[in-house]
């Protein structure tokens, strides 16, 4: 598989929303790694545009990232999800209380959405038809006719997961690999159950736990920003790491001016975990939005996501970063302004 044949072991995350850019997972390919592109928030014919850039840029393997559904999640999802008309009562209350902070870049909050599936049967059409390398998901598991679609097409598959016991449900599906989150990642922690809480427990103790019960390929992300900790990750048993903070200054990121600017500004001074922008548990810095809404926002996802998107829209064009998620890991303090493949090296075998 892909993930244990990388000269280097590392892995470019995907980061939906700009982020990681065709030009990042060109220039991850072309270091040694493996780049993912962020299918999330575009529509099937901006991902097919994506994906055409990164294979006229490099003819190295890649990934597509995709978000499931609710409504195509084959996990178990507990009883914690609101659900009807109180759901719509909480993403309705959450809106009213964005109204000050919507009008002080002068837009209003967003419509909220209900049922969106991310263009979710499109993209799995796509992916299949271009034969992309390697397809992984996250916010839950697919159906086992779906990972069946895309091994007859010859795509590998990996499902990110937060703990033991989604490894083993995404592991009995039939994927093919494993992407293991720990809790210092920035962005959005891929639980399979939205409502649940994430596992706490430190990366490696996650990666051994996994590698015990399995022999399937595994990649683990998570706060890793030195090489240091990636040769620990490595050593618990990954056979790859993934970084996604420490891309986010490099030249090819299509990190906005705003992002890159708080990300070396040091009046942020800590990240946390919010649902506050799109309804999931996310890390990001710590910002006066987030300490304002925190206790607000109701785990509705894609609600939430839609109420605050002209938002962010706004103030990434007024290039101002207080209503910005900026997403970033426990060690974004050492994310530097350098190429991908300087980054890569870095955290290389």
């Amino acid at each position: 598989m892909l993930l244990r044949t990388l000269e280097t072991g590392v892995v470019g995350a995907p980061m939906a929303g700009g982020p990681t850019s065709p030009e990042l997972v060109a220039a991850v390919g072309e270091a040694g790694g493996l780049g993912f592109l962020a299918a999330g928030y575009l529509t099937a014919p901006q991902l097919a545009s994506a994906i055409a850039e990164v294979w006229d840029a490099s003819s190295r393997p890649f990934g597509v990232n995709l978000f499931v559904p609710a409504q195509a999640n084959a996990y178990a999802v507990g009883p914690g999800e609101l659900t009807g008309a109180e759901r719509a009562d909480a993403v309705a209350a959450y809106r009213e209380t964005l109204g000050d902070d919507a009008r002080s870049v002068g837009v209003e909050p967003g419509e909220p959405r209900p049922g969106d599936d991310d263009d979710w049967e499109r993209k799995l059409d796509l992916v299949v038809r271009e034969r992309v390398p390697l397809v992984s998901f996250t916010f839950g598991l697919p159906s086992t006719a779906v990972l069946g679609e895309l091994r007859r097409a010859g795509i590998e598959t990996v499902a990110t997961v937060t703990d033991v016991d989604e490894a083993a449900a995404a592991l009995g599906a039939g994927v093919d690999g494993l992407c293991l989150q720990g809790p210092e990642g920035g962005g959005h922690r891929g639980t399979l159950d939205p409502a649940k809480e994430p596992s706490a427990s430190d990366l490696l103790d996650l990666v051994a736990a996994v590698r015990s019960q399995t022999d399937v390929p595994i990649v683990a992300g998570g706060g890793i920003a030195t090489p240091e900790r990636a040769a620990q990750v490595r050593a618990a048993g990954a056979d790859a790491v993934q970084v996604g903070t420490a891309l986010l200054l490099t030249p090819e990121a299509g990190t906005g001016l705003a992002y890159r600017r708080a990300l070396a500004d040091p009046s942020y001074e800590r990240t946390a975990v919010t649902r506050a922008y799109s309804g999931r548990l996310a890390r990001g810095l710590e910002t006066e939005f987030l300490r304002r809404h925190d206790g607000h926002a109701p785990a509705a996802y894609p609600e939430v996501h839609h109420l605050t998107v002209p938002l962010r829209r706004a103030s990434a064009r007024a290039e101002r970063s207080d209503l910005l998620a900026l997403w970033a890991g426990s060690g974004w303090r050492s994310a530097r302004p350098v190429p991908a493949a300087t980054v890569v090296a870095l955290l290389s075998h």
